[in-house]
């Protein structure tokens, strides 16, 4: 499903307020749900990458620049998250050679490129498992409003173009819970990119004495996508921000397309893409989490469709790195402290 516009209104409109009482419900439910306790605790430290409202906002980019930050430092970091989109429920250690976007998601897929990867629809389980494997440090993508497991320190992250939208919670606007329950829960406000939409998370951090990181996403190699006309597609939280980011680049994108979060692409639409780009002389380009699902789908129609496609890489970059390292080394070592490691 895609986002209503009205999400991002910074008026409220007549759908937004129709949908109040049900928004109000949920946003109660999800608050006590938030401040629960919780139902387990790990022996490994878990480091939370969330975000406050649904959608993208560089939750894995930057779960995997925070990986490669630990392992400099000589830690094994390894990941948990749920795998949505696939149908495993776990606890499961992801192969990337052999388990597919269908069974794992293509999260899952992505972040096992770099370190242990762990699928588990209870998060507990899944912190119980990785304990039994070569992991240091726990970096949970996602679920940071899920109080199952205790965290040890929890990373938020928002789009400094979008911010939190109008506001409100689900389905009124894009929140996860009110903000009123989740800005105690943070421990470090981390803010991407640029614009001004984040401005009031980032006066209620201030507020809170809530340390504050500006971050920002950075292409990888694009001069394959300068010989051409791009028929760019992406079925990931916001199209728009991977069809932004290709026009910055100064690429000429010719047509777009967009589909669901995590869509699986059927055979027909494989057709369709490359028929179009065929017939109208454009170049197929896609996200990496794109690229995963159709990499692994097993009709051969998705061999041609990748080799016809090319990938935008993005990367996390912090600037103050340092100040980074700092604050997650912090809270390890009083984990371990706690421990009596």
């Amino acid at each position: 499903m895609k986002a209503p516009d009205f999400w991002w209104s910074s008026s409220t409109t007549l759908s937004a307020a129709l949908l109040s009482p049900v928004s109000w419900i949920y946003g109660w439910i999800s608050a006590r749900k938030m401040h629960s306790k919780p139902k387990g605790e790990s022996r490994l430290p878990v480091v939370c990458i969330g975000n406050f409202v649904v959608g993208g906002t560089g939750k894995t980019p930057f779960s995997l620049m925070l990986a490669e930050l630990l392992k400099n430092e000589g830690l094994r970091p390894g990941f948990l998250l749920r795998g949505y989109g696939g149908s495993e429920q776990g606890p499961l250690l992801i192969n990337p050679d052999d388990h597919v976007a269908r069974q794992v998601g293509d999260e899952a897929l992505m972040l096992a490129r770099s370190g242990p990867t762990i699928i588990s629809s209870d998060r507990v389980a899944g912190s119980r498992f990785a304990e039994k494997q070569e992991i240091d440090v726990l970096l949970m993508d996602d679920g940071f409003q899920n109080p199952a497991l205790k965290k040890d320190l929890s990373f938020v992250l928002v789009d400094a173009a979008y911010g939190l939208g109008n506001g409100k919670c689900l389905p009124s606007g894009p929140l996860r819970a009110p903000m009123s329950a989740q800005i105690v829960a943070t421990d470090v406000l981390v803010v991407v990119g640029e614009g001004q939409q984040a401005e009031p998370a980032i006066k209620l951090a201030s507020r809170k004495g809530i340390p504050i990181i500006y971050a920002r996403l950075e292409p990888g190699y694009v001069d394959d996508l300068k010989n051409g006309s791009l028929y760019a597609f992406a079925g990931i939280g916001r199209p728009e921000k991977f069809y932004d980011t290709l026009r910055a680049l100064k690429l000429d994108v010719a047509e777009t397309l967009s589909f669901p979060d995590h869509h699986e692409f059927s055979e027909a639409e494989a057709q369709k893409l490359l028929e179009l780009s065929e017939q109208r002389h454009l170049q197929l380009v896609t996200t990496e989490k794109d690229m995963v699902r159709i990499e692994t789908a097993r009709p051969e129609i998705f061999r041609w469709l990748a080799t016809r496609t090319e990938v935008l890489p993005v990367y996390m970059r912090v600037p103050d790195g340092e100040r980074l390292s700092h604050i997650v080394q912090e809270r390890i070592n009083k984990r371990r402290y706690e421990l009596g490691r």
